[in-house]
């Protein structure tokens, strides 16, 4: 994976541990991946392209100190945990969360399926305000153990449902099965999310970041902070200015170069 530049990868997200393909590897990495790169919609609100070969990947996330949506996110995992010796299987999911049961959903969530030695474990950077930040053995049904709470895999018909517990109720995530993608396909559903009128990232303005003691979150003006202690803290914000401030602050965002942003907070968000 000459493609990506480890050393920058690592340093990014804070990582100096040992560098090896075992599951306290993963497992540290997941974590700190989590913490340290946010999820943003940022160029798909504004209406910027985006890439997602490994490259511009590194660029935005890396060295422009950016954050991304799910497909920026775990590509770029994907490419770390190869050079660090993991076998990695890139995976599609359809997205539960708050959808009704009936509803049919497409394949826009990417995920990934890492194996150690003969076990296979779902990795996920990638999903917002209730990322993993622990990998989840596929072969395990009773709830396992993360940073931020507890989660687990429900296994039914081929499909497995992730799941994570929610105010003492198990919410789904999303659901997947073992089907391999290609880049294409994740290139379609990027495309669709990031141009299609009724997708949630054209029209609302989206962050996300596991803290150590909880979870933060930005939904247009709204600003919540989820504690592992179970409080709740939330407000909305007044001015492009204090929202500009939470993006570099607080969710860690560099703004430096994110053309149109201001105008766009000024007449969507604040008019």
């Amino acid at each position: 994976m000459s493609d990506l530049s480890l050393d920058h990868y690592l340093h990014r997200i804070g990582y100096a541990g040992e560098r090896s393909n075992t599951l306290a590897v993963l497992a540290a990495v997941q974590r700190a991946h989590a913490q340290a790169i946010p999820f943003e919609n940022l160029d798909p609100w504004l209406g910027r392209p985006l890439a997602l070969d490994v490259p511009s990947l590194e660029r935005k996330l890396v060295h422009q100190r950016r954050g991304g949506f799910c497909f920026e996110h775990n590509l770029l995992l994907a490419a770390a945990l190869r050079a660090l010796g993991f076998t990695v299987l890139e995976l599609a999911a359809r997205v539960r969360w708050n959808a009704p049961d009936d509803t049919p959903r497409p394949r826009t969530h990417m995920l990934l399926l890492v194996t150690i030695g003969v076990t296979r474990y779902l990795a996920d950077v990638g999903f917002g305000g209730h990322t993993l930040t622990a990998p989840l053995r596929l072969d395990r049904r009773s709830p396992q153990t993360t940073p931020h709470g507890p989660a687990r895999l429900n296994h039914a018909d081929g499909l497995y449902t992730a799941q994570v517990e929610v105010h003492g109720e198990w919410r789904d995530l999303y659901r997947f099965d073992q089907q391999p993608q290609l880049r294409v396909d994740y290139e379609m559903a990027c495309f669709y999310l990031c141009q299609h009128p009724q997708s949630m990232f054209r029209s609302t303005l989206v962050a996300a970041r596991a803290l150590p003691d909880g979870r933060l979150a930005l939904r247009d003006r709204q600003l919540t902070f989820y504690g592992l202690d179970g409080r709740v803290e939330s407000q909305e914000l007044d001015s492009a200015d204090a929202l500009r401030e939470v993006l570099a602050k607080r969710f860690g965002v560099q703004l430096e170069g994110v053309e149109g942003l201001d105008e766009a907070l000024a007449q969507r968000l604040f008019a």
